[in-house]
C-alpha cells in the first residue's frame, strides 16, 4: 500500500525582543479590523494584557476581549467564545497566553468559519474541518506548547472525561506565529520547569514516533538540544533572557515536529487522564511521564534514542549502542529531577486507578504512534512505575 507523507507550515513565524510591539502592523497587514484577543483572567492580572493593547490603542485600531479562558478548556467555554466573536462582528482573533488560551483560539476560528460547535470537529477520517480559520496570530507568554505553530487544539469533554483533538490539517493553523521571549521573563520556576519539560516531551516523542520523518526529525533534534542546554537556567534564573529566547524557540520547533501528525505514550497518558482530573496541568504532568515512557520505549528505537543521549549533551564515547540509548532515558530523568517535577501523587492520582487509566489512554488515538507495540499492559507497567518513582 502506497503511503505519501506531507508536512505543512502554514504559519508566518516571526520572533524577537519587544516583538508584541508591532501586533497592529501584524493585524493590520491581515486586514483586520476588529480582532478579538483570547486569552485568560491571569495574563490580565500580570499585565501582559495590556502590553498586547497597548500597541492596538496607539494604532486605534478596534477590538474586544475573551478573557474566560481556563486550563484545559470545556467545549462549552470555546463555544461561548464563538457566540461571542459572532455577536461582536469580529473579523480575526488574537492568541494571547499559554497553550489553552492558543488551542482555544483556534478552536473559536474552526466555528468561526465552518459553523456548529466545537464537538462537531472532533478529529476524524474523513477531516471534519473543511473551511481555514480566520486570521489569527498566536502569541504565546509560556515556553511549551507550541501551539502557536501545531495543527492541533486539544479541548476537554466533560461529558466524556476525556481530553479530544481538533485539527490535523493545515486549515487550522495560525496564520503568525508572534514570539517575543520578554512575555515569559516573569513565569514562576514551576511554569517554566512544566512548560519546558513539556517543550521536549514534543521533541522527543515526535523524533521517535511511527510517523517521523527528515524535517519533522530535524526541528525536534533542535528543540531537545536547546532544552537540554536552557531549561535549567531558565528555570534558576528566571529573568536570562537568552535562556528564555532559546526556551521560546524550543517550544517552537517542538510544536513544529509534530507536522500533521500526533506524539506518542506520554501524550496519551496525560492527555487521557487530564479528562479524569481537569486541574492536573498538563505541562508538569506530562514531564512526569516522559522519563518512564522513554524507559519503556527505547528498545524500539535505540539509534534515535543514542541520538537524544548525544541532543541532551551525554558523552556516549565507547558505549554500546543499548547503553547509549539509555543514556537518553537517564539524562531526561535527571533533568526532570532538577526542575523539581512533581511525583504523580502530588497531582492527585492513586494507585487504585492505574487500571482505569491505562484504559484511557490505551484507547487515545496518540497510541498508534508509539515506537514501541503497547497494549493495555504496557500502560499499567508504565503507570506502576511511574508511582513507584513518587514512593
Amino acid at each position: 500500500m502506497l503511503t505519501i507523507r506531507s508536512f505543512e507550515i502554514p504559519t508566518v513565524m516571526k520572533h524577537g525582543l519587544g516583538a508584541i510591539n508591532a501586533l497592529a502592523d501584524e493585524l493590520r497587514a491581515l486586514g483586520l479590523k476588529r480582532p478579538m484577543i483570547v486569552t485568560d483572567p491571569g495574563i490580565v492580572k500580570a499585565g501582559l494584557l495590556e502590553r498586547a493593547t497597548r500597541p492596538l490603542d496607539i494604532a486605534k485600531m478596534d477590538y474586544v476581549i475573551f478573557d474566560q479562558i481556563v486550563p484545559n478548556p470545556p467545549t462549552t467555554l470555546v463555544d461561548e467564545g464563538a457566540a461571542f466573536y459572532a455577536g461582536e462582528g469580529c473579523d480575526g482573533l488574537v492568541g494571547l497566553g499559554g497553550g489553552s488560551a492558543l488551542d482555544t483560539a483556534k478552536a473559536i476560528g474552526v466555528i468561526a468559519s465552518n459553523g456548529g460547535q466545537i464537538l462537531d470537529y472532533e478529529w476524524a477520517d474523513p477531516q471534519p474541518i473543511k473551511h481555514r480559520i480566520p486570521p489569527l496570530v498566536c502569541i504565546p507568554t509560556t515556553a511549551g506548547t507550541g501551539s502557536e505553530v501545531t495543527l492541533w487544539a486539544v479541548i476537554t469533554d466533560s461529558e466524556r472525561k476525556i481530553k479530544f483533538n481538533v485539527g490535523g490539517t493545515a486549515l487550522i493553523g495560525a496564520w503568525v506565529a508572534l514570539l517575543d521571549p520578554e512575555l515569559t521573563l516573569g513565569l514562576p520556576p514551576a511554569v517554566t520547569a512544566g512548560t519546558g519539560m513539556d517543550a521536549l516531551a514534543h521533541a522527543i516523542e515526535c523524533y521517535t514516533c511511527a510517523y517521523a520523518q527528515p524535517i519533522s526529525d530535524s526541528v525536534a533534534l533542535l528543540a531537545i538540544e536547546y532544552v537540554a542546554r536552557y531549561l535549567r537556567v531558565a528555570f534558576a534564573q528566571g529573568h536570562n533572557i537568552e535562556a528564555r529566547y532559546k526556551m521560546s524557540q524550543a517550544a517552537m520547533l517542538g510544536g513544529l515536529a509534530y507536522g500533521k501528525e500526533s506524539a506518542g505514550a506520554a501524550h496519551a497518558m496525560s492527555q487521557s487522564a487530564g479528562g479524569v482530573l481537569p486541574n492536573v496541568p498538563h505541562g508538569p504532568f506530562t514531564a512526569r511521564l516522559l522519563g518512564p515512557v522513554m524507559e519503556y520505549n527505547f528498545k524500539g528505537e535505540p539509534e534515535k534514542f543514542a541520538r537524544i543521549a548525544l541532543a541532551m549533551g551525554e558523552d556516549i564515547r565507547g558505549l554500546s549502542l543499548w547503553q547509549a540509548a539509555e543514556k537518553a532515558v537517564e539524562a531526561v530523568l535527571r533533568l526532570t529531577d532538577d526542575v523539581e517535577i512533581p511525583h504523580i501523587q502530588a497531582f492527585g492520582f492513586t494507585e487504585d486507578q492505574i487500571p482505569m487509566l491505562a484504559r484511557i489512554a490505551f484507547e487515545d488515538p496518540q497510541t498508534i504512534g508509539n515506537p514501541r507495540d503497547l497494549s493495555l499492559a504496557s500502560y499499567e507497567k508504565i503507570y506502576r512505575r511511574v508511582f513507584e518513582m513518587g514512593t
